[in-house]
């Protein structure tokens, strides 16, 4: 199982709405993940800075580079581009970080 981390940037004053969209995460969207391999996915977010910091973990042999393409990740990114800091193609502009310590 690898552990993946990253971190997005949130405009000020979405944070309930940002909350609110993912609380009402789409099935299809769901499912998309799973069957990527995801698993056990947070996200937490600094209050202060906007700032998202993302942690998951993802299956061995997992297919989390083909979800660009698909159209349910494409329209879950436009839905959040307007609240968030988005590339041009409307994904979210992330910020891979590296693991540094882990304690099992």
């Amino acid at each position: 199982m690898n552990r993946i981390a990253f971190k997005m940037h949130l405009h000020k004053g979405f944070e309930a709405e940002y909350e609110k969209r993912h609380k009402e995460l789409w099935p299809e969207l769901q499912e998309l993940l799973k069957m990527s391999g995801i698993s056990e996915y947070s996200i937490f977010l600094d209050e202060a800075t906007g700032e998202l910091f993302g942690v998951m973990k993802a299956e061995e042999g997992h297919k989390i580079s083909m979800l660009p393409a698909h159209p349910v990740m494409k329209k879950w990114w436009a839905y959040m581009k307007d609240i968030m800091d988005a590339n041009p193609d409307q994904s979210p502009v992330s910020i891979p970080l590296r693991e540094v310590f882990y304690l099992p």
